[in-house]
């Protein structure tokens, strides 16, 4: 079979990218709090400092400090069936911090059939940090609507695209589940047709792969 030029877009879309980036971050880390002034007392006044209290030291422990290996997150059927004639092993995106966050990436065409799923882990410091990150990440969508039993929360968005008159259908499942988010990006479009996949076809491919990644996160839980 002839080679196929792949349109700009999807030409693009070929390069690793890590998917979580900077916005949950940004939204996990606050402003130290100032400290209080001493108080000064008279230098006759002795302070019996075994009445005074030791600072806490106690923290929230987290529900998860790593992120699980997120090529090992969907089953191999599944990669298959959502992607044909990829390799199922995928390909780890490098990461700044492969313990907090971590992205594995397949891709295939087969025939004029093209195929995109990616998998991405990020690991917050706290529950707070990620509701926080996870509602930044949805207020930007629009069109989308709430996963129900994925994680503590979940939400899925489909877009179409056109350039130079060939339709790409996209994907997006935000999931959080206690201080962890995931998000699942797939996507598709025919060469031949000039058509993209169904809207169905990609939201339920998104949201499968998004149930095995939770599923996946909360086994590899500490």
């Amino acid at each position: 079979m002839r080679s196929l030029p792949l349109p700009l877009a999807l030409t693009a879309r070929l390069s690793p990218v890590v998917v979580l980036a900077a916005v949950g971050w940004a939204l996990s880390s606050g402003p130290l709090a100032a400290p209080q002034a001493a108080e000064h007392k008279p230098a006759e006044e002795k302070t019996d400092t075994r009445s005074e209290s030791a600072p806490s030291t106690s923290t929230v422990p987290k529900t998860y400090s790593a992120s699980p290996a997120p090529c090992e997150a969907v089953a191999k059927k599944t990669i298959e069936a959502l992607v044909p004639g990829a390799k199922t092993a995928g390909k780890e995106i490098p990461s700044t911090d492969s313990e907090l966050r971590r992205t594995c990436s397949w891709n295939a065409l087969k025939g004029y059939d093209y195929r995109w799923l990616d998998v991405s882990y990020e690991v917050m410091e706290s529950d707070e940090a990620a509701q926080k990150s996870y509602q930044a990440h949805t207020e930007k969508q629009s069109g989308g609507g709430a996963v129900p039993g994925l994680g503590d929360s979940a939400y899925s968005v489909v877009n179409l695209t056109t350039e130079d008159k060939q339709e790409t259908r996209e994907g997006v499942v935000f999931a959080r589940a206690a201080n962890a988010l995931v998000t699942i990006t797939y996507n598709g479009s025919d060469f031949e047709s000039k058509k993209a996949p169904g809207t169905d076809t990609i939201n339920k491919g998104a949201i499968k792969a998004a149930k095995e990644a939770v599923a996946a996160l909360e086994s590899d839980k500490d």
